[in-house]
């Protein structure tokens, strides 16, 4: 499959819509992938089928390689970056801990009021040592980057009300200034094309738009920015040759990104594979399509005429006695 742009496919309409729908069956009317994403059934079948395996005594740890593998190039197709750009973790908050906890104990970083924590508090927890801490409003973020800004740190898509930062803006003030950007695409991706090469890190917790188990988690690095990274959860899967490096020493690790992996919680990489296949069928484009086109219907259906065409997430405040009328407007929006 070749690429057009980051986070699209030449055909998007390899596998429509409607059929990728077949692979999943809810028991009830489910509007919350922001929260949680469902697997597919063909990642249900998949992990089925290696759980009873396991149980057969028929699996070796090198086994998932090809899973790990398979989902790292997956990925980063989909982001617009090498594979070799790419590290896999279990958490978004672990992988922007490796970004904070390498900045100088004079960094200045500037983040956005209320944002999700798992971007926040790896940079406030290095307060003791003297890194500072700047919060601001989302759409005031590129005007308050200054030559004392170290790293932004943001999420693309935030995940309380659905907003987006703007890029644009936010990498040309970067570049005036000469500041770092890491950008949390655990609400974005999946669903809104995304080029990483713009920015230096990013951060993606794929349970979400990504359908995949939670434990699966990438973190991608601009290669000029890696030697800034001390590698504190060094492990054997990031060593340059992953199985001789899993006992003694001297440090040995890969000299590209993957010197940043953590040791894979297995079976979620056997679901992530197949997910993220999924979603190169359907392709990014033609699913941010489908899903802002939902989240406006309901949008309409609750009478709010903000954010539409913008984003699949919706924020309600919902009334005391009003909830039974959220919901009926919900099952509208969604028939």
């Amino acid at each position: 499959m070749t690429s057009t742009r980051p986070g699209t496919d030449a055909k998007t309409d390899a596998m429509t819509i409607g059929r990728a729908q077949r692979e999943f069956a809810p028991t009830t009317l489910y509007l919350n992938t922001a929260s949680l994403g469902l697997p597919p059934a063909r990642t249900t079948a998949a992990l089925h089928e290696v759980i009873d395996a396991i149980a057969r005594g028929e699996v070796n740890a090198p086994d998932f390689d090809g899973a790990v593998a398979d989902s790292r190039g997956q990925y980063a197709q989909m982001v617009g970056v090498n594979a070799a750009d790419v590290a896999i973790g279990s958490q978004a908050s672990a992988m922007v801990g490796l970004i904070a906890a390498s900045l100088p104990d004079d960094g200045q970083v500037l983040l956005a009021e209320g944002d999700f924590t798992s971007v926040m508090f790896p940079f406030l927890a290095q307060a003791p040592r003297g890194v500072g801490v700047q919060e601001v409003p989302l759409v005031d973020l590129p005007g308050a980057v200054t030559d004392a800004t170290t790293v932004v740190a943001v999420s693309a898509v935030q995940s309380a009300d659905g907003a987006r930062v703007d890029l644009d803006a936010l990498t040309d003030a970067c570049a005036r200034h000469d500041a770092r950007i890491l950008l949390d695409l655990t609400q974005s991706a999946g669903w809104l094309p995304i080029d990483a090469r713009r920015v230096d890190y990013t951060v993606c917790s794929a349970y979400k738009w990504l359908l995949c188990p939670r434990g699966v988690a990438f973190l991608t690095v601009r290669s000029d920015r890696l030697g800034q990274i001390r590698p504190d959860s060094a492990s054997w899967y990031g060593g340059r040759e992953v199985w001789d490096s899993i006992y003694g020493s001297p440090l040995r690790l890969a000299d590209t990104v993957r010197r940043l992996d953590v040791s894979p919680a297995w079976l979620a990489w056997v679901g992530a594979q197949t997910s993220l296949g999924l979603l190169a069928e359907v392709g990014v484009a033609a699913i941010g399509e489908h899903s802002i086109a939902m989240a406006d219907a309901f949008r309409r259906g609750v009478g709010l005429d903000s954010g539409l065409g913008e984003s699949p997430i919706v924020s309600v405040a919902v009334r005391e006695g009003a909830q039974q009328a959220i919901v009926e407007h919900r099952i509208a929006a969604a028939m």
